[in-house]
């Protein structure tokens, strides 16, 4: 498959949560570092993507880069300090620490069929899904049959994701920017402990995890 790198992305703002949630501590070393840790199952070496001006700790990556204004452009600039020999690049969110290293075997091991271009992991979507206006009226219940909750990490082939940002477009993930190509993204089982830390009982209850 050739040299894989991962992208760390923790260049938010920390706006829902108050602060920037990705550089608190979780355990003994910052959230972002355990996220950063867990790459390290499979990468050959990682990129943190951070935000400009911000003070940041030891995060153990082996390059650390400014971000963009958005999420995707974060990534354009992980993607760009990637070395040019990786065939394969791993994108994870900062704020998801707890991410198990069998995630990141997961993914990988979908691209080993040449005509995947990229492979997310994902959960079931359990609840009940509503759609409603600005009111906060409902107007439809969404069937959820069919439905997952994306979860990083995502792996691509190098090339297949840098064609994805050429445009410079915005999606909540990458693998949306890959499916705009027409390119071929699977779905691996994800893990209902890997949550995203958005709000401070995110992390409380992160660290009810970690310590398990």
């Amino acid at each position: 498959m050739g040299p894989v790198w991962g992208v760390v992305v923790a260049g938010g703002s920390g706006s829902r949560f108050g602060q920037r949630k990705q550089f608190l501590s979780l355990g003994d070393r910052p959230v972002a570092a355990w996220s950063v840790t867990a790459c390290r199952s499979v990468c050959d070496g990682v990129v943190v993507v951070v935000p400009e001006g911000a003070d940041i700790p030891e995060l153990g990556a082996d390059r650390v880069v400014t971000g963009g204004a958005s999420r995707s452009a974060s990534v354009r600039c992980g993607l760009a300090a990637v070395p040019a020999g990786a065939s394969v690049v791993v994108v994870h969110d900062a704020a998801r620490p707890l991410a198990r290293p069998g995630l990141f075997r997961a993914v990988l091991q979908a691209l080993e069929d040449p005509d995947v271009a990229g492979a997310i992991c994902a959960v079931p979507v359990a609840d009940t899904l509503k759609e409603v206006d600005d009111a906060r009226v409902v107007r439809a219940t969404v069937p959820r049959d069919g439905l997952v909750a994306v979860q990083t990490p995502q792996a691509f082939r190098r090339e297949v994701l840098e064609q994805a940002h050429a445009g410079a477009g915005d999606a909540t993930d990458d693998a949306g920017l890959v499916e705009h190509l027409g390119a071929t993204v699977v779905v691996v089982e994800g893990d209902h402990d890997n949550i995203k830390i958005t709000t401070p009982a995110d992390l409380s209850y992160a660290a009810h995890l970690f310590g398990a």
